[in-house]
C-alpha cells in the first residue's frame, strides 16, 4: 500500500490512555448503572449529583453576549488585545513578576503548549519531559517529529531537582538549546505543588546551562485555579526575575479549565523574558502557527474570559471556591483513608487527581484491568492510576481507597 503520510512519524491509531479509560467507563455505566461504577477518568470537574459543572456566572456571561460578536472573527490571530492584556494580569497576580511579556491566544493549554513545542524546536530535537506526566505531551511531540527525553519527577516526595538537572545537562550537551516543561502547581496526574525552594532550585538550573545555550522553560499551569492556596498560587513566578538573558519562560494557561469551560477552547501562551526582541521574536513564531493551524479563537471565549474575571470577578470567585473546597473535601477523604489501609499514593497537595503509586508498568497495566471488572475506572500513567477526584461524588470517594487497597494487594499476588 502506498505511504501518503509523513515517513518520520508514528502513524499507529492514537489509543488516549484518558479516553481508553472513559470509554471503558461508559461501557460498564450503560450496563451497570451510573451509581454502580466509579468514574475518576476525566479531568472535568462533576458535582455531588454526578453532572458536569458550569459555573453559573460563566455561562450566564457567556450568554449575555451580543450573537454578532459571537459570530465575529477575533481582532487578530495573536488574540484580543483586551484578553490579552486580561490573561498576563489573571495568570501573574500576586505574583511580582518584572519581565518583558507578551501573551498569544490559543486553543486551551493544549494549544499553547503544542504551539511552543513546534516555535521552539527543530524537527528531530528532543523535548525534556517529566516521567509521570500527561499522555498528550507525548502526541504533541511525536506529530511533530520531536523526539523525548523524561527525568525522574521524584525523589522520594519532592522535586528530583538532581534528575531534572541531568536530563536538561545531556540535552543542552547534544543540541545545544533545551525546551523543557514542568506541570505546576496542582500537578497532572499526581497533584504535587513544587515548593518556593524546588522552583528557586529550578531557576538556578535553568540559569546555569542557558550560558551553554538558549534554554526554554514551559510552565503547564492548566489547574492553577483550583490550588487550595489561591491567595499565594503564583508567589513561586517571583523566582522568574532570576532567569538570564538566554532565557525564555512560556507559562501555558487555560481558560477551559478555570472557567469550566472545556469544550469552549481558549487559553493563553504568556512569554517572558528579560529581553524585549526575545519575547516579540517568540510571539511572533506563535502567531504564525495560529494562522497556519486554527486561525484565531472564538472572539466570544476571549470576551467571556475577560468579562468573567473584571466585572462578574468577586461573584465567579465566590461560585469557583465552593467547588474547589469540594474537591479539597474528597481528596482529603481519599487520602485519609489511603494512609489508614495502606495504599500507596504518589505525593499529593492540590488540585484534581491522586495518583496511586505502583512498583512497575506490568503491575500497572494488570491492576488497572482488576480495578475496571470491579467497576473502578481510573486512568493509567507511569507506574500509577490516576483518580480524578474533581469528578468523584463524596458518596463514592468514601470507601473507595480500601477497595482499591484490597485489588492491589490479590493483583500483587497473582504476580
Amino acid at each position: 500500500m502506498a505511504k501518503f503520510t509523513k515517513k518520520n512519524v508514528d502513524a499507529t491509531e492514537l489509543i488516549d490512555p484518558v479516553f481508553y479509560a472513559a470509554a471503558n467507563c461508559n461501557r460498564a455505566i450503560e450496563k451497570y448503572g451510573k451509581e454502580n461504577v466509579i468514574n475518576a477518568t476525566i479531568g472535568t470537574l462533576y458535582d455531588e449529583d454526578n453532572n458536569l459543572v458550569a459555573l453559573k456566572t460563566v455561562y450566564g456571561t457567556y450568554d449575555s453576549i451580543d450573537a454578532k460578536e459571537k459570530a465575529a472573527y477575533a481582532k487578530s490571530f495573536a488574540g484580543n488585545p483586551d484578553f490579552r492584556r486580561q490573561a498576563y494580569k489573571w495568570v501573574t497576580q500576586g505574583s511580582n513578576v518584572n519581565l518583558c511579556h507578551g501573551v498569544c491566544a490559543t486553543p486551551g493549554g493544549t494549544g499553547a503548549i503544542s504551539a511552543t513545542f513546534s516555535s521552539v524546536l527543530d524537527n528531530g530535537d528532543t523535548i525534556v519531559l517529566p516521567n509521570i506526566a500527561w499522555g498528550s505531551y507525548w502526541t504533541m511531540s511525536q506529530t511533530n517529529n520531536f523526539k523525548t527525553t523524561e527525568y525522574r519527577m521524584f525523589d522520594g516526595d519532592s522535586f528530583n531537582i538532581k534528575s531534572f538537572k541531568e536530563t536538561c545537562e545531556k540535552v543542552m550537551e547534544k543540541q545545544g538549546k533545551v525546551l523543557a516543561l514542568i506541570n505546576d502547581p496542582c500537578h497532572n496526574p499526581t497533584g504535587y505543588s513544587m515548593t518556593n525552594d524546588e522552583w528557586s532550585q529550578v531557576i538556578d538550573v535553568v540559569n546555569e546551562l542557558s550560558e551553554k545555550g538558549p534554554f526554554v522553560l514551559v510552565d503547564d499551569i492548566a489547574y492553577i485555579d483550583f490550588s487550595y492556596d489561591l491567595e499565594n498560587s503564583r508567589k513561586y513566578m517571583d523566582n522568574f526575575n532570576k532567569i538570564g538573558k538566554n532565557a525564555l519562560i512560556v507559562v501555558c494557561f487555560s481558560t477551559s479549565k478555570t472557567l469550566t469551560s472545556y469544550g469552549l477552547r481558549c487559553g493563553a501562551a504568556v512569554a517572558m523574558a528579560r529581553e524585549e526582541e526575545s519575547v516579540k521574536e517568540f510571539l511572533s513564531l506563535c502567531e504564525k502557527t495560529a494562522r497556519s493551524v486554527w486561525s484565531c479563537i472564538p472572539n466570544a471565549a476571549m470576551e467571556n474570559f475577560v468579562k468573567v474575571t473584571t466585572e462578574k470577578h468577586d461573584e465567579f470567585m465566590a461560585e469557583k471556591q465552593y467547588y474547589v473546597d469540594l474537591v479539597k473535601h474528597r481528596s482529603d477523604i481519599f487520602k485519609k483513608e489511603a494512609d489508614e489501609c495502606g495504599l500507596p499514593y504518589y505525593p499529593y497537595k492540590e488540585g484534581f487527581f491522586v495518583t496511586v503509586r505502583l512498583p512497575d508498568n506490568e503491575t500497572c497495566e494488570k491492576y488497572q484491568q482488576a480495578l475496571f471488572d470491579a467497576n473502578i475506572f481510573g486512568v493509567r500513567c507511569d507506574k500509577g492510576i490516576r483518580m480524578a477526584v474533581c469528578s468523584l461524588p463524596i458518596r463514592h470517594t468514601m470507601g473507595l481507597a480500601a477497595k482499591m487497597k484490597k485489588i492491589l494487594d490479590e493483583t500483587m499476588q497473582k504476580a
